[in-house]
């Protein structure tokens, strides 16, 4: 493809976020906005599947997947019923960054949402939204108010007979709906309980008709790699992360927030350079490396690690959604798996035995030291009734729990067995 001669460097995800008022559609136009859009929608889709296929691009949501290749699972049939799904639903805890995106600049999810429509041939598409982002549900409504307006959604989008309508829907607050089946139910008006797969969404979705679901951040970057080509996209990263990601950083730094750089990027680099250090000085203990359902890196391993699927994997854990929680030493590790086993058995949708029993089983072993009944070997007994969770579910949460659960165990074990064994009433601060 004949790629544009432009600085990549004002087309990266977070590069409009300096500019005032980006938010409003012809403010995000004079910045270049919707230039993709209007160049591809009406040309070949196989020429924009094959080019996202060919960037590497891998789903920013978590699971890591080739999007190019999800795409290809997708049917052909330009008129066959079919709908694109935005997953907004954020719910990993320590993840922030798709909000960020759609506060900062939604017409850059829409203008990639119109290019990805097009290349799937979908006349119908959904950004799921969680229900705690109540302002940032408003600021999509109102952009796709403007983009309407333009004529860039709609009947026979810019005279190029192609339909496309874009509607935001808000969730209820269920960490399962972040998971793309349990989110498809919601969206059905069903309770969110994931599905069985296969078939999967591309498949049989939402309302048993063929569904493409894709992240945020996956459809945010399709006007960059459209624009530049999959060969300048492959130039950042590694050979199997390639591209920038956006990481959303929180804890024991000096600078959380959101950041973007390419993937492989040292969590060194990270937390020293683009986060300005550890919080008053102190030494780093740990970091989260993924968000909550991601296994804990000890300090060695945080510092070593290069932030792509496969080095992060390397080291035992996973990249997830790219949330970095960073824990310096006077952090009690205790605390943490406490309240991260509560969150999991609070958010278990109760389907599935193991995650529905496994889950308060957890909770209430580790919390065995509030009525003063805890012993050592309930680290033991939490490891093995973690390792019989793993793997035996319908959906990922059942592992979600228990992954960070064993992974905590691993680098904390005398830590977490002074915790439960301590007298709850002498810990209060």
């Amino acid at each position: 493809m004949e790629k544009d001669t432009a600085n990549y460097k004002d087309y990266t995800l977070l590069s409009y976020h300096h500019i005032p008022g980006v938010h409003n559609i012809d403010v995000f136009e004079r910045a270049g906005g919707y230039e993709m859009m209007k160049k591809w929608v009406g040309a070949e889709p196989e020429t924009i599947k094959e080019e996202v296929k060919q960037s590497g691009l891998r789903g920013r949501g978590g699971a890591g997947f080739p999007t190019g290749v999800k795409w290809g699972f997708f049917t052909k049939d330009r008129a066959a019923k079919k709908y694109l799904l935005c997953n907004a639903d954020e719910s990993e805890p320590g993840t922030f960054k798709d909000r960020f995106l759609v506060e900062k600049n939604p017409h850059i999810l829409i203008e990639g949402m119109i290019i990805s429509a097009w290349a799937l041939g979908t006349q119908k598409g959904y950004i799921y939204i969680r229900g705690e982002f109540y302002q940032q549900a408003v600021i999509l409504e109102k952009a796709l108010k403007e983009a309407y307006a333009k004529g860039y959604l709609g009947k026979n989008i810019m005279g190029k007979g192609f339909d496309f309508d874009l509607y935001v829907h808000r969730g209820a607050g269920a960490y399962i709906c972040g998971e793309e089946t349990g989110m498809i139910s919601s969206l059905e008006g069903k309770k969110g309980q994931p599905k069985l797969k296969p078939p999967f969404p591309a498949i049989k979705g939402y309302r048993g008709l063929p569904t493409m679901v894709n992240n945020v951040e996956s459809l945010a970057a399709v006007p960059w790699i459209m624009r530049f080509g999959a060969a300048e996209y492959k130039k950042f990263g590694t050979e199997k992360s390639a591209g920038t990601k956006l990481f959303s950083i929180s804890g024991d730094v000096n600078k959380p927030g959101v950041i973007e750089v390419p993937l492989g990027t040292t969590l060194k680099e990270i937390i020293e350079v683009h986060c300005g250090g550890m919080r008053n000085g102190n030494k780093l203990k740990a970091v989260i490396p993924g968000g909550s359902s991601s296994p804990v890196l000890n300090a060695d391993d945080s510092y070593a690690v290069k932030m792509d699927y496969e080095d992060v994997a390397s080291k035992g854990s996973m990249l997830g959604s790219g949330a970095i929680v960073v824990i310096d030493e006077t952090r009690n590790m205790g605390d943490i798996l406490k309240y991260t086993l509560e969150f999991y058995h609070h958010e278990s949708c109760g389907q599935c035995t193991p995650c529905r029993e496994g889950t308060g089983w957890m909770e209430s072993i580790f919390k065995r030291r509030e009525s003063g009944k805890a012993q050592k070997s309930d680290i033991e007994l939490l490891d093995k009734t973690a390792a019989s969770m793993r793997g035996q579910t319908i959906c990922a949460l059942a592992d979600a729990a228990a992954m960070p659960t064993q992974g905590m165990i691993k680098f904390f074990r005398p830590e977490l067995e002074t915790y439960v064994t301590t007298n709850v009433n002498s810990n209060k601060r």
